[in-house]
């Protein structure tokens, strides 16, 4: 079956070729993958981008020589996803992290307490998400170091300040700083990422984000609300909270797992019951041969059939190697090793 790529597939690859850096190679081939019509005759072609992508995220995720700078604001990602928190000073971001993880940062009623990358677990039902907190952006404060973990975050949310009349200013500044480093920041329920337009746009890093409308009791807040509503239609939609008070923390940890496009999948082996007490999280729209990927490595070559419960017709429905699985999907492989 041929391939059939699109014009915008070709337009990344040309980016891919020409680009130097490793995260610039990710982007395009990212890209690439996103552009590729997902069909029998790329099955072949996907595999090689996924291992690549991996390979060039492993090279980079390795520990650096002894002589090499320390990077202050190098994290770890774990869990189903790295989420960071971008805000303003006294935005109320440590707050937040302080509530939904066990982080140790300390709210503080002054500015820029926080001096480095923080990282909390979240839960969510049966899995957890990395909440990194983060100094404060300002027009005279967004260090490069912190730009390079946006671009490798999974997520954002993005902190505003309901008790402050600079609210308005003060997101404009963060998402001016990190448009400045070809990084934008969409909520996935409001629109898409965006295809892009050009060869330029294609190095773009499009990052989930959710806009959290912090400190809802304060007085003045639904008028702040109110504009941020007006300015930010058709690109976020404000999420209000109050760390203060826990208003609407309690929807924060599905809201976050949703704008990452995760799914939970449970393994079963033949014969045996399911194991539903630490899921694989993978992506919306991958299939069973990312599963079993993921599973080990030797598996997708030597996979010789699959059964799924959830999402198929029937339970324990053989399903063929390139089926999409749907969160909480049951999946037992076999393979011949």
């Amino acid at each position: 079956m041929p391939a059939n790529l699109t014009p915008q597939y070709h337009k990344a690859e040309e980016v891919y070729k020409q680009a130097k850096t490793s995260e610039e190679k990710i982007a395009a081939l990212e890209e690439m993958l996103r552009a590729m019509p997902k069909h029998k005759g790329t099955d072949h072609l996907q595999a090689d981008l996924k291992r690549r992508i991996a390979k060039l995220r492993e090279e980079e995720s390795r520990p650096k020589s002894k002589k090499a700078a320390f990077d202050p604001f190098r994290v770890e990602k774990g869990g189903a996803g790295q989420v960071l928190l971008l805000g303003a000073p006294n935005a109320g971001k440590s707050a937040i992290v302080a509530r939904l993880t066990s982080a140790p940062t300390q709210p503080t009623p002054f500015p820029f307490a926080t001096q480095g990358p923080i990282p909390g677990m979240m839960a969510h039902e049966d899995v957890q998400v990395q909440l990194v907190d983060l100094p404060p952006i300002t027009p005279d404060y967004f260090p490069s170091g912190m730009l390079g973990l946006v671009k490798s975050a999974d997520g954002a949310l993005l902190v505003a300040d309901l008790s402050s009349d600079l609210v308005l200013d003060d997101l404009e500044t963060i998402l001016a700083k990190v448009s400045e480093g070809r990084v934008r920041l969409f909520d996935p329920a409001v629109q898409t990422a965006g295809a892009p337009a050009d060869s330029d746009e294609v190095l773009l890093v499009r990052i989930p984000a959710l806009l959290l409308a912090n400190k809802g009791d304060a007085d003045g807040a639904q008028d702040r609300l109110e504009l941020l509503r007006e300015l930010y239609q058709g690109r976020f939609d404000p999420l209000v909270i109050s760390a203060e008070t826990q208003e609407g923390l309690d929807r924060l940890p599905g809201a976050v797992f949703g704008m990452l496009k995760r799914i939970r999948i449970y393994s079963k082996e033949p014969g045996k019951p399911v194991d539903r007490s630490s899921p694989f999280v993978l992506k919306e729209g991958d299939t069973v041969l990312d599963l079993a990927a993921r599973i080990h490595r030797d598996f997708p070559e030597h996979l010789k059939q699959a059964r799924v419960w959830g999402s198929a017709r029937f339970e324990g429905q053989a399903v063929q190697r390139d089926y999409v699985l749907r969160d909480r999907d049951v999946v037992e492989l076999q393979v011949d090793l």
